[in-house]
């Protein structure tokens, strides 16, 4: 009995020993990430931004859901590759999964009820991002298509109608390492870049919008400091938008 006993201890250590080992091992294949390359970690920033300052909301907002999408200062898209083997099947696959796990929040209110949390509802926008963010976190990871990490909105008479998703991707992510999450010949991942929030503590009525913002002239960390700016060199992190309900093939990944 003592014999059986022993031989299950062990067993069980070896067990645990094991699980430890690929853990550990997965932790270190995984790339090193700071809170703030978390997506979860990003938005949440946002959202106090937001609550501080609504012009510097509806900046960033702008930038975020517009559906038309062009390379300038403040945003930066990965060029599209040639198709490779493979890309269109892997694309088709990522639709297949997303779909059906997106269908119920056709109800936005579902969505809100499953934890998704509406970026700046207050603030007028193309699209309202409502954001998981346990699925941010977990993209920071690792890429599963049944849980994009914002589903976009169109806001509506009684209100809002599911129009697509957003996929992330760590802020330190290689064009490579997006390419695997989603093909580059199908879809341009982008990032908002060049940001200079306005000084601390200027009210709203001071602040020249020409200037600060994700649509302002500030483009460098120099002018940024000079105008008394905060600077981000990159706020959220990797993103690219799909819209699965569209019709034309050529507007399901947004670019």
């Amino acid at each position: 009995m003592k014999i059986k006993n022993r031989v299950s201890i062990l067993l069980a250590t070896a067990a645990s020993l094991l699980a430890f080992s690929l853990a550990a091992q997965q932790s270190q294949n995984r790339p090193q990430q700071s809170s703030g390359d978390m997506p979860g970690m990003d938005m949440g920033s946002m959202h106090r931004d937001a609550d501080k300052n609504p012009e510097a909301a509806r900046s960033a907002n702008d930038a975020m859901s517009n559906e038309d999408m062009d390379m300038n200062p403040h945003m930066f898209m990965t060029e599209l590759r040639p198709t490779k083997p493979g890309d269109d099947k892997r694309a088709a696959e990522i639709l297949s999964a997303l779909r059906p796990a997106i269908e119920k929040y056709k109800d936005y209110k579902v969505a809100l009820a499953d934890g998704y949390q509406i970026f700046s509802p207050n603030v007028p926008q193309h699209h309202y991002h409502f954001t998981n963010y346990r699925y941010a976190f977990e993209s920071t990871f690792e890429f599963n298509p049944a849980h994009p990490t914002s589903l976009l909105y169109k806001k509506t008479d009684d209100g809002y109608e599911l129009e697509g998703a957003m996929y992330t991707a760590p802020k330190k992510a290689t064009e490579d390492q997006l390419d695997e999450r989603v093909p580059l010949s199908v879809a341009r991942w982008h990032k908002h870049v060049n940001f200079c929030m306005p000084p601390k503590g200027a009210s709203r009525q001071d602040v020249n919008w020409k200037q600060f913002g994700l649509a302002g002239s500030i483009t460098s960390p120099d002018s940024c400091q000079q105008a008394g700016g905060q600077w981000r060199a990159q706020i959220f992190s990797w993103m690219v938008h799909v819209y699965p309900y569209e019709t034309d093939p050529a507007k399901i990944w947004a670019h």
